[in-house]
């Protein structure tokens, strides 16, 4: 495998590390655990993590693309989009554009960049069906951007085990700890690093099926704690951006547990 000096992580809340606690207070996620793995692997790694929960991919590029570059690092990971498809507008012409810039502006620098797709949300919410377009049209744009520019691709989309349910935390929208492992898994194993291989792909054990009953009981609390709150928090999440609160990180170095 590759040995990297610098791995930067960019993104929204799901590089950001929601909702992995990490028991200190914050979140782990799956950028932290990829970093921990090369960390073990190599004896150190220096690690920064530009997520920011809310951020389209637009907001990416224009708030975390400078000082990552100025990271100079040889590792990235860049995901994006779940809250593209969830605007009123949606681009995903432009989508590819920012994208495809970002993954080049590194690419050429001799970085290895890493990227996936956002799995239909379906089988976790029916109401993500009218979305559904929108998330395909997004994953072609983020496959078309790494076939241009070489970047790795993960079809997260093409297993179904991505949207099994016990991946996913409670809110439908962000995966849980053990979901974040299996990001971390994928992409170690993308990077070919020791003791990584393909299981991540592996469905998980077998379950009872839900009745009819408490699906519709599921539905009905997920609405109540979740998707009505969400809506009034994005409206002030909005607002909060537009007045300037973005996380500027710095690099971390982390060594091997050994």
């Amino acid at each position: 495998m590759r040995h990297f000096a610098c791995y930067v992580a960019m993104g929204d809340s799901s590089t950001e590390g929601l909702v992995d606690p990490d028991g200190c207070g914050g979140y782990r996620g799956w950028s932290r655990r990829l970093a921990g793995r090369i960390a073990d692997v190599q004896g150190e790694l220096l690690y920064a993590n530009f997520g920011v929960r809310g951020l389209t991919t637009r907001e990416i590029l224009d708030q975390q693309l400078e000082p990552a570059v100025s990271m100079q690092p040889d590792l990235v990971t860049l995901f994006s989009g779940t809250n593209d498809v969830l605007r009123q507008r949606f681009d995903p012409v432009s989508i590819r554009s920012d994208v495809e810039a970002m993954q080049r502006t590194f690419i050429e620098k001799g970085a290895r960049v890493l990227t996936f797709t956002l799995p239909d949300l379906t089988p976790l919410m029916p109401l993500a069906r009218c979305i559904a377009p929108r998330i395909r049209a997004l994953n072609a744009a983020v496959c078309a951007a790494a076939a241009h520019t070489g970047a790795t691709l993960l079809d997260f989309a093409s297993y179904p085990v991505t949207t099994d349910p016990r991946l996913w935390h409670a809110d439908r929208i962000h995966a849980n700890a053990l979901g974040h492992e299996r990001i971390a898994h994928a992409l170690a194993s993308a990077l070919d690093l020791p003791g990584a291989d393909e299981t991540w792909k592996r469905d998980l054990p077998p379950r009872l099926a839900p009745t009819l009953g408490s699906r519709l009981e599921a539905e009905i609390q997920w609405m109540q704690r979740y998707l009505f709150p969400w809506v009034g928090e994005s409206v002030r999440a909005r607002f909060r951006r537009r007045n300037g609160q973005v996380r500027r990180p710095l690099l971390e170095k982390l060594q091997s547990a050994a």
